[in-house]
This record gives C-alpha cells, sequence and structure tokens, in this order.
C-alpha cells in the first residue's frame, strides 16, 4: 500500500507535498535484454507529444544480458535536458538493484515498484507504489515465453495513470514503436492498458509529481545522434564507408546503411556506393584513405580504440595529404573498460594521432543537428585542406535520443577544394603537387582518371619534395613540414566558429566546453546566477584548431573554467598550447570522470567549491 497520510506529513513537514509539473527525473531499473528499451522509447516520446521537453539516457552494461541497466526520463518544462543528479520517480523492476536504487533517493521521492520486493519496509520518508506485475501480465499474454518483454508495458500504463499522461499519446507511441508489427503494438497496448486499469482502481497518488500538456516540441523530431550523423554523411555525397563493428558507433554505420539502400540505388538498379565490413579497425582507415586517394569522399566510424590501431595511417594522409573522415563516438576505456559508458577521452590523443608532428582537425558537435550538418562540413574541410578530418561525438550524443528542429536541407554545394581538372592542366601546362601556390598551405591535386599527360603525380609520405618526388634533404622535410603547418593555420578561418553566450552583466568568469557537455553548462550558468547571484560567460568550442575567438574570449576574463568529461584536462592542454604564455594562470579545470552524462548541478558545486564560496 501507499506510505500513509500521517507519515507523508512527516516526512514533507507540511500538510501536503507542493505540485511538481512537468519538472522531474524518471529512472527506469530493470536487466539488459529484459525489452525495456521499448517501454522506455514509448514512455518517453508520450512525454515529448504532450508538448514537453525531454531527454532519455540508457546506461546499460558492457557484457551480457541480464545485467542491471537503467535508463532516466528528464522532463522540464525550461528546456533543460542534461542529465538530472537527483532522481524524483523510480521505476525499480531489478531485484538484484532495487535496494540500493531506493536507498539512494532523496526523501520525498516516489517509487514504483514490484510488489514482491517489499521495498515500502525500507524506508518512510518516500512515497511506494507496489504492482503485482506478474499477475497483472499473465492474463494479458497467455504465452508464457513473451510475458518477460511484455511486462515492462505494464509499467508505462501504471506511471501513465499516476504522472497523468495521456493514454492516447502513450498508444500513438507504442504504435509508432511497434509500426510494422501490428500483432506486437496490440499485445503490448493490452499491457499498458492493464497496467492503468490497475493504477486507477488500486493506488492512492501521494507523490507531487505530474506532467501536463504544453507546446514546447510542436514540430520538433527525437533521433539519436548516430542516426542524425549517417543522415548528414548521406547528404554530404558518402561514397565509401569502410568499418569494424564497435560500440558505440555501430549504430552509426549500420543506419547509414539503411539509408543508402533506400535512397543511393541507381536507376538501373544498382548501388553507387560502397560498404565494407572490414577485418579490423586499422583495414578500415586504410580502405578509407585508397578510396579518397582515388577521389571518393570515403569515411570510417569507431571509438576510441579503433582511433589507437588508426594511427599509422591516420600519418600517412596527414603527410601524403590525402582527404577522409573518421567519426570517434567516444567511450570510456578499451574493450576490457567500459564500452558503454560516455566519454570526451580521446580529444588530446586524436588531435595529434599518428608519428611525428602532426595536428588534425577536430569537430565537437553538441546537438543532433550538428552530427548532421558537421557531417558535411567534415567532408568538404577533409576535401578542402586534403587531410582527414575527425568528427568527435560521444555515447551519450550518439546512441541517446534527443529533441531538435528538423534538419535543415542542405544549401550550399560541396566543395571538393583544389581539383584540378583537363581544362585546368591545359591552360596550365602542369602543377606541382605539394606547391603552396595561393600562401595558405594547400597543394592541388588531380584525381586518378584525368586525361592529361601531366595529370598523374606520386603520392608519399614525409619524404618528398614539391614535385613529389622522392627526397631526404633536410631543406625538402622542413619546407614541407613548414607548408603543412601552414595549412593548419589556414584552417582557423575555416571550421566552425565558437558560440558565445554572454551573462546579463560584464562577467570575469568564463566558461569553455564543448560537446555533450553544452547542456550541464547552460543549466548551471543559470544555477550559478540564481542560487550564487555569480555572473558567467560561456564560449562553445565548436573545433579544432582554434579560431582567434577562444584566444579573445580568455584574455577578456580573469578566470577561465574549462570543462569537459575526461580526468586530465585534455582540452585544457591542447589550449595551453594555443594562448600566450601569460595567460595560462587563468584557466581553471573541472573534470567530470565517472562515465555518467554530465549534469549541472557538478558543475556548479565543483565551480562554487574552486572560487572559495
Amino acid at each position: 500500500m501507499a506510505t500513509t497520510d500521517v507519515a507523508l506529513r512527516e516526512a514533507f513537514g507540511q500538510r501536503e507535498p507542493k505540485r511538481v509539473v512537468n519538472n522531474m527525473s524518471i529512472q527506469v531499473a530493470t536487466v539488459n535484454g529484459s525489452g525495456s528499451q521499448s517501454s522506455n522509447t514509448v514512455l518517453l516520446r508520450s512525454i515529448f507529444q504532450m508538448g514537453v521537453p525531454v531527454s532519455g539516457k540508457n546506461l546499460f552494461p558492457s557484457n551480457i544480458a541480464g545485467l542491471p541497466t537503467w535508463y532516466t526520463i528528464r522532463a522540464n518544462k525550461d528546456g533543460y535536458i542534461a542529465r538530472k543528479k537527483e532522481i524524483d520517480f523510480v521505476i525499480a523492476m531489478n531485484a538484484e538493484t532495487a535496494q540500493e536504487d531506493v536507498m539512494s533517493l532523496a526523501p520525498g521521492a516516489a517509487v514504483l515498484y514490484d510488489e514482491p520486493l517489499k521495498l515500502n519496509a525500507l524506508r518512510t520518508d518516500l512515497i511506494f507504489y507496489p504492482v503485482p506485475y506478474d499477475k497483472l501480465v499473465a492474463p494479458v499474454c497467455p504465452e508464457a515465453k513473451l510475458r518477460k518483454l511484455v511486462k515492462n508495458m505494464i509499467y508505462v500504463g501504471v506511471a501513465a495513470q499516476l504522472l497523468g499522461i495521456d493514454m492516447a499519446e502513450v498508444e500513438k507511441a507504442l504504435r509508432k514503436q511497434f509500426a510494422t508489427k501490428v500483432k506486437a503494438a496490440n499485445l503490448n497496448l493490452a499491457a499498458v492498458r492493464a497496467g492503468f486499469e490497475y493504477a486507477t482502481a488500486n493506488l492512492t497518488k501521494h507523490d507531487p509529481y505530474s506532467i501536463q500538456r504544453m507546446d514546447k516540441t510542436t514540430g520538433m523530431i527525437i533521433i539519436d545522434g548516430n542516426s542524425a550523423a549517417a543522415l548528414g554523411c548521406m547528404f554530404a555525397g558518402v561514397t565509401v564507408v569502410t568499418w569494424y563493428p564497435i560500440t558505440p558507433s555501430s549504430s552509426l554505420v549500420e543506419t547509414l546503411i539503411d539509408y543508402m539502400k533506400e535512397y543511393r540505388i541507381g536507376p538501373d538498379g544498382k548501388a553507387t556506393f560502397a560498404i565494407v565490413q572490414a577485418e579490423d579497425e586499422l583495414a578500415a582507415i586504410g580502405m578509407v584513405l585508397g578510396a579518397g586517394w582515388a577521389g571518393a569522399r570515403s569515411m570510417t566510424a569507431t571509438a576510441g580504440p579503433g582511433i589507437s590501431l588508426m594511427a599509422e595511417f591516420a600519418g600517412l594522409s596527414y603527410y601524403a595529404e590525402v582527404p577522409g573522415v573518421v567519426w570517434d563516438i567516444q567511450r570510456v576505456g578499451p574493450s576490457t573498460g567500459l564500452p558503454t559508458r560516455t566519454s570526451q577521452g580521446d580529444i588530446l590523443s586524436t588531435a595529434f594521432l599518428s608519428h611525428g608532428d602532426t595536428k588534425n582537425i577536430l569537430l565537437l558537435p553538441c546537438s543532433v543537428a550538428e552530427c548532421f550538418t558537421m557531417a558535411q562540413d567534415a567532408f568538404n574541410l577533409a576535401e578542402q585542406f586534403q587531410t582527414l578530418v575527425f568528427v568527435m561525438s560521444d555515447l551519450d550524443l550518439g546512441m541517446n535520443n534527443w529533441m531538435s528542429d528538423p534538419f535543415e536541407y542542405p544549401k550550399a554545394p560541396i566543395d571538393r577544394g583544389k581539383v584540378l581538372t583537363k581544362e585546368d592542366l591545359d591552360r596550365m601546362g602542369g602543377f606541382s603537387r605539394y606547391k603552396d601556390v595561393d600562401n595558405d598551405g594547400i597543394g592541388y591535386r588531380t584525381l586518378p582518371g584525368t586525361e592529361h599527360p601531366a595529370a598523374a603525380y606520386f603520392t608519399r609520405g614525409t619524404g618528398h619534395n614539391e614535385k613529389s618526388g622522392y627526397s631526404e634533404r633536410p631543406d625538402d622535410f622542413e619546407k614541407n613540414m613548414e607548408r603543412i603547418n601552414k595549412k593548419f593555420e589556414t584552417a582557423r578561418a575555416f571550421v566552425p566558429r565558437p558560440e558565445l553566450m554572454t551573462g546579463k552583466s560584464k562577467a570575469k568568469i568564463g566558461i569553455i566546453a564543448y560537446g555533450t557537455s553544452h547542456w550541464g553548462i547552460i543549466e548551471a550558468r543559470d544555477q550559478l546566477r540564481d542560487e550564487y547571484n555569480i555572473e558567467t560567460d560561456y564560449l562553445r568550442l565548436k573545433a579544432y584548431p582554434f579560431s582567434r575567438e577562444v584566444h579573445e574570449f580568455i584574455e577578456q576574463h580573469e578566470r577561465v573554467y574549462v570543462v569537459e568529461q575526461n580526468r586530465d584536462a585534455q582540452m585544457l592542454s591542447m589550449i595551453k598550447l594555443d594562448i600566450k604564455p601569460e595567460l595560462v594562470t587563468r584557466l581553471r579545470s573541472i573534470a567530470h570522470i565517472h562515465g555518467l552524462p554530465l549534469d549541472a548541478r557538478s558543475v556548479t558545486d565543483e565551480l562554487i567549491s574552486m572560487e572559495g564560496k
């Protein structure tokens, strides 16, 4: 039974808890492989369809089915979509973690649980709702083997009744989830209704949380970052994709395969693309470079371990100046670590990936919309600067569902960079592949098959002169290295510019962040202003190399906090290498390293502590 009214008054110190509308964090604790992903998606989408801003974070085990998994849905009327540190409403379905999940809650939270677990005996300062799931699912699903999967839909119905989620929206979300499986949709809908009816007849609501209709999601979509990236790569004109499966990047290529099969089949029924699963990441990046040299727009997708294996070929791309795109969906650690946890731990290693003096272009998307647009930026920049371009996403962005405005159809033409045609060569008579003609560090190239006797050239690594002839002369080597560095400096003016957000008054404190850390920073800045009267300015990085705005931002603030999701302050280290030495002492680090998406409260508390308040 639910906690008594007397106990509630004692727990809250008032007659009735204050109502909390469209501002809560719901955590569903289940086991991996139980089919809860569909239930959680239906719950999230139902709230979204009621016009309430939402985000969903999946925390699942990295090895086998049967281990604990948590899914957190945040609904927030003000549009905050970063992970919330505190949990308000728990749906406890996993016997192994149920007690720990309950004991970690703040007083006043609600717990919806499987009745046999008897969680209401653990605490008196929470609101408990017991539900006999096995009894409810049996008449709905006669086939015993399916009950484990259908059982999760019971809690969707119970939660919908307790929180005020419109059942019409639940049915709409459910039928979208099972769009091609009418029989499965009907079975699961029956389970949802059984949960809703049970809650109506047997549960008395005591918690303060509810969902009410708003109009803040009209016209918006829900999509994960890997799907958005795949769509962006297709629009960018990718024709060759080579990959080796690795969590959390696999779904990017898997989704891209589906898109290309639907939209990139020629009138003759033949594919106009090639997608190859290689034997490992080293082979995958080698194929990317071969295709890029041949004139194709080519790419691969991987994670940190794959990036490590690609180092040697990355060096070949850098020195031979061959274009390609690499998506790094960052995660924690190698395969024996935490491949299903999010991180920003590949930044430093990827920026300087390979041997010798190498510096690579990085793009830093923070949203699914930028996964779409930066896919196009990446291919243009790769061909413009004739090098690998790395798009640094992460697991949180890549594998979780995010709200977004619909993507805009690309209007800018594809930029192939400095490619000489037969007509160009007729006019010029010839060219030097590695010569800086325009004082920007970028040489001209031709594509294989160009019908002109002067079109051919050797492609070489570090040891070549301007005409691509083999050379070990120190002056040739130095001249070439300086030219390639000039190319990198030129890129500062062409990569996406950082986004600047200023406070209401002139701030002494600046914050620099990038990627998915952005969403926690947005909320933390409001907390700092509203709770501590501290104004901050914020610069969100979108790319490396850094543009002049980064230098100016640091010069304009007494203290600058660099917030990132790694242990060693990797981005801060890169900024230190880039700015004037006298500015280095202004930088501070806020590092977030436990593998969970960044939450605002952690940033606020750490910054306040470092400010001595």
